[in-house]
């Protein structure tokens, strides 16, 4: 007789399939502007931004919440149950890589994002005057912020600026472009212009480098070893004339007498 074999079946598989099964029969899912995955929302600054969060295949009213970053949004009473509008007005520059964030109240796992990318232009600043000593290092920085990042360059009294090796050096992140001289000479005198090109425009901003001559250096062990020369000079006068100085003395007494 043929032996039969027994399994034993393990509670939480039913459970689990159970749910499972639910959750594909419901389908309950969000969408943010008709999308049900995440997406970048690309805008301008100074425009308006609307985003429409609703729920699908809900068999009952779902409560809605957004939130800003890490922040929860407020949203009115009629605003929370199965649809809800946020609106951005103006989009700023500080909205730029924010994400908006749909959830559903019940299950945070229920969600869509938006995340916004905001163009702008740059808008060039620094400081414009800049005074240094001669054989010292100084460094021109130029606010460059935009989105998307425009083509940078450096012109020196209107002419492409040449690299001088070991001289010159470039630096450049999202937000600032920068020009370093090491050890300015009287021949970097002149207006340096920071040039940013931004959508088929060209943005500018001068910077005005004087150099100046080297102040005189006096050793310190000179100058002190000067003063201790005269402070002695000075005592030894004294002493010198101590004996003057008493008689002169002695004399004014005995004639007040």
């Amino acid at each position: 007789m043929a032996q039969r074999s027994s399994h034993t079946v393990p509670r939480e598989v039913p459970v689990l399939a159970v749910c499972f099964l639910v959750c594909v029969a419901t389908g309950l899912e969000l969408s943010v502007n008709n999308q049900a995955a995440d997406f970048p929302e690309t805008t301008c600054s100074g425009s308006t931004v609307s985003l429409s969060c609703l729920v699908r295949n809900s068999s009952q009213p779902e409560e809605l919440l957004w939130y800003r970053g890490d922040g929860k949004v407020d949203l009115k009473d009629g605003n929370k149950v199965n649809v809800s509008n946020i609106c951005i007005e103006p989009v700023t520059e500080a909205d730029n890589g924010v994400t908006f964030k749909c959830q559903l109240a019940r299950d945070k796992s229920v969600q869509v994002s938006v995340i916004l990318d905001v163009h702008f232009p740059p808008q060039l600043s620094g400081e414009e005057s800049l005074q240094i000593e001669e054989g010292k290092d100084v460094t021109l920085s130029c606010n460059s912020k935009s989105n998307p990042q425009g083509q940078t360059a450096w012109y020196k009294n209107n002419n492409t600026l040449t690299l001088q090796q070991n001289r010159y050096q470039l630096y450049q992140t999202s937000e600032v472009f920068q020009l370093s001289i090491t050890k300015a000479q009287k021949s970097d005198n002149g207006t340096y212009t920071c040039t940013v090109t931004y959508s088929s425009r060209e943005w500018k901003r001068d910077f005005h480098l004087t150099v100046e001559d080297k102040k005189p250096v006096f050793p310190k062990e000179a100058v002190i070893a000067a003063v201790v020369v005269v402070t002695l000079t000075v005592l030894f006068g004294i002493v010198a004339q101590r004996d003057k100085i008493f008689k002169c003395c002695k004399r004014s007494s005995e004639t007040a007498l």
